[in-house]
């Protein structure tokens, strides 16, 4: 059940009296207004509890609209000419959907699509395209719209009028392999100048948008754009509320009073399946979360034809229907028709039988749900948009599939439904009179009037007034930067002195702390933190750069009297999310998109626990790739036995497997400080400065031992992913030993011990990337087998492995899928070996997990044998020799299964 049921109903022992307190309360009401009433409840109630009385509490209204008749906004529009013009797009989504369903292909499947959805929105994007929906122009920032994603087809239609799209796009909605089509859902990858987000992966839409409009926030108060007079509208369906992303940053939202934030709920009470609440009301149930939370709430459930039923409604036998009814009867309703509506809704009591006895079943039919009387939700708009202090969430009450008759409207299949017949067409044209005749009904097609009509003319008078159409994405920045040279990250760079150990995390640091220094690009980096601070040794920036929060810092820290202590400041430049992944990576999406919706360069940097990334916001840096972010994602503690003692839960073995998914998505495993400052250097020179759609993803470590200092010459190759850290000594018989991240270090002390122990030379190759060169060997791949008459392409790995005899052994802290992803580039002839930590972590020292996992120097140096052994360069005996002499358990569990 929903929570709109008290949980316990109290007697009323003495209803005269019980009259006179509501009496006394109307007439405050009527004669001072309903502020002096709140005043009057508040002392009340505050009243109470200073005698310990146990207080009633709801948070739940009336089920009625929240805006009074008498109290709504008239809405300026053209209400003929706009309801014309819905009923223009709605043909036109139709006719999409269906013909994109007419094809049938030889091999078989639809391409799907939705109407439904659209259909009980219409009205609501009307509002919103027509008045309120600022697009970027000279005085406005623009607006920014988390459309939900099932209606498409909609906003293609809408754009189909206003000229922005034609009619050979529409005839190739969700064919888009040949670049003519438009995509199923909102994707700015794939529409980069149309859709500003993707909002179809349910709850992600919600989540991001709350960040986003506090990033806003964000930007004016540190002066880098005004942003003050910038919405952030956000729709979603009833159903997606059940996300848990969708409603899990809702306190924060209040908290930081985003009254910049509108969340548009559409409540057709309908999910893909069947009821959101059959047994309740999903209005009433996120009334009460919203406002608990602190949300301004505003219900549109009933249209202007129930207003002078409400009016006669003197005993409230009709509220008290609406109360109780629930959902599963409401969608019941909307399925049938005005006798079942009158039997079945005003037939539960004589009183509102009577009260619709002059009415005809046709006309009780008409009585409509609020989202759709464009009127009422004309009012709800604007004065959710005049709202000041706290964000608001609109539940607007309407019928999934409105309009589409008994193919779909209100039925639970209609969100599947993409199909129509003849008849379901005819019905469709009739009902929203869209001049087709009866000749071309068949063909279903799409309707446009003349330039010249007076529709039209509105259509584009009403953008041009907001600024422009919408959606619109920005590709690229107006603004541009210059990235430090090399050069000013010394101390990132160069060896450290004698007896001095860091971790490739302090060389984060300290790159990030010499960032932060220049002058024009310092303001714009964003470092992003989910409560991990000191564990990154980051505390000394919060007295340097301070964290953001919009009430400043009220209380005394602390820690005030420590020179790193923890600073609040409204105009502070960390962004600390608390232990929160999701909403550090929603932050960090808002500032690695700022370039597109706010025309400003941001450079953020996000440093977590790298088990606590892709592995648990992976949706959310997938649709990172889809908005074209760029910044910098750091996965500390990384490696799955870096981090001895935290165990199981917290060593990550695979993020790197993860991050290779996402194709703009670039990744490195460093061991080295100075990699770490080429890596990050490469970075900011092409996301800033070449504004490449691209974004980083750097697995940093907590070891700490002595950094080499860059080799010139060999910053190219780190980008590739491999350079030749150190070469072994001159001998015949030799290895190539690979490696990345802390593992690398194996690899070097294995060397010394093929050397000092077997006579064998090893060069050792530091590996930061083996995704990059995977995506290296596999695009030269893809090259030569479209091009055999060409010259073919060599792979990275094969062009530096070329000139160094003997099998190739490849170490890594993560799973061995990591490395063996170049198997096929290794020079051909060579035995290639991969070890990794594939299992599950646990805790332990370094050295006892390197040992479980078998990945330490003395299973690097049995598996260099064994390599050389199976090439017949020594005898196999040496193998057994090896593992006697390393104390090597043989018949322990594999770790996989450990």
């Amino acid at each position: 059940m929903s929570a709109v049921q008290p949980h316990h109903i109290l007697s009323d022992l003495d209803a005269i009296e019980t009259r006179e307190w509501m009496d006394a309360l109307t007439a405050v009401i009527e004669k001072e207004g309903g502020e002096r009433a709140h005043f009057l409840l508040e002392q009340l109630l505050e009243h109470a509890r200073q005698s310990s009385i146990d207080l009633p509490f709801s948070a739940n209204t009336a089920y009625v609209n929240t805006i009074e008749p008498d109290q709504e906004v008239h809405c300026p529009g053209n209400i003929e000419i706009e309801e014309r013009l819905r009923s223009y797009m709605r043909w036109n989504a139709m006719a999409m959907v269906v013909k994109a369903n007419r094809h049938n292909p030889e091999d078989g499947g639809d391409l799907g699509g939705h109407i439904g959805s659209f259909a009980s929105l219409a009205h609501m994007f009307g509002a919103g395209f027509n008045h309120f929906w600022h697009a970027e122009s000279e005085n406005h920032g623009g607006d920014c719209l988390y459309i939900q994603g099932h209606v498409s087809p909609g906003v293609y239609a809408r754009a189909y009028l206003e000229g922005r799209l034609t009619e050979e796009q529409l005839l190739n909605f969700r064919q888009e392999v040949d670049g003519k089509g438009l995509s199923s859902y909102p994707h700015p990858k794939l529409m980069p100048e149309f859709w500003q987000f993707p909002t179809v992966s349910m709850g992600l839409g919600p989540l991001m948008a709350i960040y986003q409009a506090r990033f806003l926030k964000y930007l004016h108060a540190r002066g880098i754009a005004n942003t003050e007079n910038r919405k952030v509208w956000v729709f979603c369906g009833d159903g997606e509320m059940d996300e848990v992303e969708s409603l899990g940053a809702i306190g924060l939202a209040a908290r930081e009073n985003l009254d910049n934030l509108i969340f548009v709920v559409n409540c057709n009470l309908q999910r893909l399946d069947g009821p959101v609440r059959g047994n309740g009301k999903i209005v009433q149930e996120l009334e009460s979360e919203f406002r608990g939370s602190g949300w301004n709430v505003i219900k549109l459930i009933w249209g202007s034809e129930w207003d002078k039923l409400l009016a006669r409604d003197k005993d409230g036998a009709l509220r008290k229907i609406m109360m109780d009814t629930l959902d599963g009867d409401f969608q019941a309703f909307k399925a049938n028709d005005g006798a079942y509506v009158r039997k079945h809704f005003f037939g539960r009591d004589p009183r509102t039988l009577e009260m619709v006895s002059h009415m005809s079943d046709d006309e009780i039919w008409s009585l409509k749900r609020g989202g759709h009387d464009p009127q009422k939700v004309y009012a709800a708009y604007h004065q959710a948009v005049n709202t000041k202090g706290q964000p608001t969430v609109l539940l607007i009450k309407t019928v999934k599939g409105f309009g589409m008759g008994k193919v779909g409207e209100g039925k639970n299949n209609v969100h599947q439904t993409k199909k129509l017949s003849d008849e379901d067409i005819r019905y469709m044209r009739d009902r929203f009179n869209i001049p087709v005749p009866d000749s071309e009904l068949a063909k279903v097609p799409f309707y446009k009037p003349a330039d010249d009509t007076p529709e039209m003319q509105y259509l584009h008078e009403r953008r041009k007034a907001l600024g422009g159409y919408l959606p619109h994405r920005r590709t690229h920045a107006d603004e541009s930067f210059t990235v430090p040279p090399l050069e000013v990250f010394k101390s990132v760079m160069e060896p450290t002195a004698d007896g001095r150990e860091i971790s490739t995390t302090q060389a984060y640091v300290r790159f990030l702390t010499q960032l932060l220094r220049d002058q024009a690009l310092g303001p714009r980096v964003v470092p992003i933190l989910v409560d991990e601070a000191r564990t990154f040794g980051m505390e000394g920036l919060f007295r340097q750069v301070g964290i953001y929060n919009p009430a400043g810092q009220q209380y005394t820290p602390v820690d005030k009297d420590q020179v790193m202590y923890y600073k609040e400041d409204k105009a502070g430049q960390i962004l600390q999310e608390g232990i929160n992944e999701a909403g550090g990576m929603s932050s960090w999406i808002a500032a690695a998109t700022s370039y597109s919706t706010s025309n400003r360069i941001m450079v953020p940097f996000y440093v977590y626990y790298s088990m606590f990334g892709f592995q648990r916001i992976g949706d959310l840096a997938w649709a990172a790739g889809d908005m074209q972010a760029r910044g910098f994602l750091l996965g500390g503690t990384s490696g799955r036995t870096t981090l001895n003692g935290e165990g199981l839960q917290h060593e990550d073995g695979h993020s790197h497997i993860l991050a290779g998914t996402i194709p703009n998505c670039i990744s490195y495993d460093p061991t080295f400080a100075h990699e770490v400052g080429v890596i990050l250097h490469h970075g900011l020179k092409r996301m800033v400065e070449k504004q490449d759609n691209v974004y980083y993803y750097i697995t940093l470590l907590n070891e700490n031992y002595p950094m080499p200092g860059l080799t010139p010459g060999t910053e190219e190759q780190i980008i590739k992913g491999m350079y030749l850290c150190k070469a072994g000594e001159k001998n015949k018989t030799r290895v190539q030993l690979m490696g990345s991240g802390t593992i690398l270090r194996e690899s070097l002390a294995a060397q010394e011990l093929l050397a000092k122990d077997w006579g064998i030379a090893a060069d050792v190759w530091s590996c930061p990337s083996f995704n990059e060169l995977t995506r290296d060997g596999q695009d030269a791949e893809r090259f030569n087998m479209l091009h055999p008459l060409e010259v073919p392409r060599v792979p990275f790995v094969s062009q530096q492995l070329a000139k160094y005899d003997g099998p190739v052994i490849a170490s890594t802290d993560y799973m061995k899928n990591y490395a063996e992803q170049i198997r096929s580039f290794i020079p051909k002839g060579r035995t290639f070996k991969v070890l990794g930590t594939d299992g599950f972590g646990r805790s332990d020292f370094r050295s006892k997990l390197r040992e479980h996992f078998e990945i330490n120097r003395h299973y690097i140096v049995v598996a260099a044998l064994k390599a050389l052994s199976e090439e017949g360069a020594v005898p196999v005996a040496k193998v057994a020799e090896a593992l006697k002499q390393y104390s090597i358990k043989t018949n322990k569990v594999n770790p996989l299964y450990a």
